[in-house]
Parts: structure tokens; C-alpha cells; sequence
């Protein structure tokens, strides 16, 4: 082995790499703790950048197709782009709870109306069983129930654990209110900066990684990184896409059917189908809840309904629209939701299409590669 400058600064940087992996083992509980309170600290920041990525989506569009590109407007159309954009969010938001709150209102109401009656089957069925009270009542004789003093102090021993445990996580529920808010209050200006300096930004990532990096290195970096945010963006596009067309499915069936709550039940649907796959049932349970306080037969019917529009649109709609916005096939769609709903959950699922989209479109071009320098011909593996 040839022992020059370079070679011992390649070894030294495989046994402290090395050493660092070890010890980070052997202190996991110590690593994971580090991590949960930098992420912590940093949590505004992130979602915050988490904000920005997301509402960069119709900015970007409103900003290439409302304002042209004049030099007057070279200080206005960027405010003008975010402000527009923000009322624009606002409105979808304010008609959204415009349809859910009557809806839900009403629900109760009808509910509401519906528990005297109830009332009503219940003496009934109470009167019914005035035949066995007797039995119950010698039942209740032959329970051991003597020491009345012993059971009272139990009772308040346990009513007031409970009541200490309620205020305690009251308190705590409190407090994690208000730090919930104000991480989302520090996190959205931060977002508002970002979106309002983008270029300047992405000026000073490029120059952080230009001067770190080898030049070839900090090429493939941008060139991942333009990857990711295309692959986001067409993911992002591609899921409020498919929630609008499943919404719309929805409410064009129930009106056919007439069934009630047809447009809270679309909306509703369609703010839940957001999570891939999955989302749509949760729709289906609350739907299904509201229906059968009107006509439980009825209710029944709007579950068989969901079950054909679901595979209709978990096994068509969904892989080709969501699929083809990101460039991944519909059986690895479906794949990256399983295992990303197995290992995050909600989140899990959301992130990992965009995810598995960007691995694959990487993992294409490198088999495609060594297939040039290998010298392949197509006919050994186009067939």
C-alpha cells in the first residue's frame, strides 16, 4: 500500500467513522434522546420549511400565470403571488367548514330529535322485564354488600386519584396546546420568509455546497435535490387531485341514491382521502355514523356503495393519477403506502411515495447506466 497524504486521510476518516458507529450502538438511548430534543428545538424551523414546500405549489403557479413577468411588477409580484395564494387557501378552507358545521348541526339536531322516542322503546322494553325483577331482586339478597363503609372510602379513594389525574393531564393538555400553537404561529412566518427569499436562499444552499463538496459531488446533490422537489410537487398536485375526484364521486353517487348528507359527506371524503389509500375510510366511518342517524338501512347501502368506489378508486384512479404525477408504477404506489403506513403511520404514508418515487427514478438510472457501460444490447432484456 502506497502510504501518501491521501491514503492515511481515507483511513483515519474509516476509523473515526467507525468508532463513531460503535459508540453511537453501544448509547442508543443516549443518541435517541439527543435526537427527540434537537428535533424539538428545531421543530418550528421544520415545519415552517414544511409550510413553505407546500404553499410553494400554488404560488409557483400564480406567480407564472397572473403576473407577467415585467419589470414594474419585479417587487409586487412576489408579495402579491403569497397573498394571493394565502386567500386562496383560506377560501378552500372557509368553504370547507361553510359545508362540514351545518351539516354537522344538523346532524346532532335530527339526533337530538330522535332521543324521546328512544326513550320511549326503552321504558317499554323495562316495563317488559318487570316478570324478572323478583328474581333479581333475591339476586342482588345473596351479594355479600354489608360493609357500606369499606366500599364508600374505596370510592373515594378512587374518585379522588381520578380527579388528581384529571388536572394533571388537563395541565398537560393545556400546556401542550399552547406550545402546539405557537410552534405553527413561529413556523408559518418562517415559512413567509422563505417563500418571500426563495432564490436568495437557494443561492446561498448552492454556494454551501459548492464550497464543501467536490464539484461533481455537489452537481449530483443538486441534481437529487431538483429530483426530490419535482417528485414532491407532482405527488402533491397528484393526492388533491384524486381527494377532488373521489369527493365528487361521492357526492354524484349519494345524490343518485338520494341519500342525506350527500355534499358533507363528498367534502368530508375528500379532506380525509388526502391520506393515500387508507384516508377514505375514515370518511366512510363518520359517513356512514351520519347516514344511519337518519335511515340505518340506508346507511348499510352507503357502505356497500363505498366499497365499489373505493376499488374503483384504490385500483384505478388512484396508481395512474397519483402514480403518473410522480413516475412510479401503480404496484410500487400501492407498495410505498403499505410499508410506509407499517413503519410512520399516516405520515409514513405520505412521505414515502414521493420517497420510493425518488429512489426509483435514481435506482432507473443507474441500472440504465451500467447497462451503456456494460455494453448491453436492448434484446437481452426487452423481451
Amino acid at each position: 500500500m502506497n502510504w501518501n497524504k491521501e491514503t492515511v486521510k481515507n483511513l483515519l476518516i474509516v476509523v473515526c467513522g467507525g468508532g463513531a458507529f460503535y459508540v453511537a450502538i453501544q448509547h442508543l438511548n443516549v443518541l435517541w434522546w439527543g435526537v427527540r430534543a434537537l428535533v424539538g428545538i428545531l421543530a418550528p424551523f421544520l415545519l415552517g420549511g414544511a409550510i413553505a414546500f407546500v404553499l410553494n405549489v400554488p404560488m409557483r403557479a400564480i406567480e407564472r400565470h397572473v403576473f407577467p413577468r415585467e419589470r414594474q411588477m419585479d417587487r409586487l409580484r412576489r408579495p402579491l403571488a403569497l397573498i394571493f395564494t394565502l386567500m386562496a387557501v383560506i377560501g378552500v378552507l372557509a368553504i370547507a367548514m361553510c359545508v362540514i358545521v351545518p351539516g354537522v348541526k344538523a346532524a346532532i339536531l335530527s339526533a337530538a330529535s330522535q332521543v324521546p322516542a328512544a326513550v320511549e322503546n326503552l321504558l317499554a322494553k323495562l316495563h317488559g322485564l318487570e316478570a324478572y325483577l323478583p328474581a333479581l331482586g333475591e339476586l342482588f339478597s345473596e351479594l355479600e354488600l354489608d360493609d357500606w363503609k369499606v366500599i364508600t372510602e374505596k370510592a373515594m379513594d378512587v374518585a379522588k386519584n381520578w380527579g388528581g389525574g384529571l388536572l394533571s393531564s388537563g395541565s398537560g393538555f393545556i400546556g401542550g396546546v399552547v406550545s402546539g400553537v405557537s410552534t405553527f404561529v413561529i413556523g408559518l412566518i418562517f415559512s413567509f420568509y422563505i417563500l418571500l427569499q426563495k432564490e436568495k436562499l437557494a443561492r446561498q444552499g448552492k454556494q454551501v455546497l459548492y464550497g464543501l463538496l467536490p464539484e461533481h459531488r455537489a452537481d449530483r446533490t443538486l441534481e437529487v435535490l431538483r429530483l426530490a422537489e419535482r417528485t414532491f410537487s407532482s405527488f402533491l398536485s397528484g393526492q388533491c387531485t384524486e381527494a377532488v375526484i373521489l369527493g365528487s364521486m361521492f357526492v354524484i353517487a349519494m345524490t343518485l341514491f338520494r341519500m342525506p348528507y350527500a355534499l358533507l359527506v363528498g367534502v368530508l371524503t375528500g379532506i380525509t382521502a388526502l391520506i393515500p389509500i387508507v384516508g377514505a375510510f375514515i370518511g366512510c366511518i363518520v359517513g356512514a355514523l351520519l347516514i344511519a342517524l337518519v335511515h340505518p338501512m340506508q346507511a348499510v347501502v352507503f357502505v356497500v356503495m363505498f366499497l365499489v368506489l373505493q376499488q374503483v378508486e384504490g385500483n384505478l384512479i388512484y396508481p395512474h393519477v397519483v402514480g403518473s404525477s410522480v413516475g412510479l408504477p401503480s404496484i410500487w404506489v400501492l407498495a410505498a403506502v403499505t410499508v410506509g403506513g407499517k413503519l410512520m403511520g399516516i405520515s409514513g404514508m405520505l412521505l414515502f411515495i414521493p420517497i420510493c418515487s425518488v429512489a426509483y427514478a435514481l435506482f432507473r438510472d443507474f441500472v440504465k447506466r451500467r447497462l451503456l457501460e456494460k455494453k448491453i444490447s436492448g434484446e437481452k432484456w426487452s423481451a
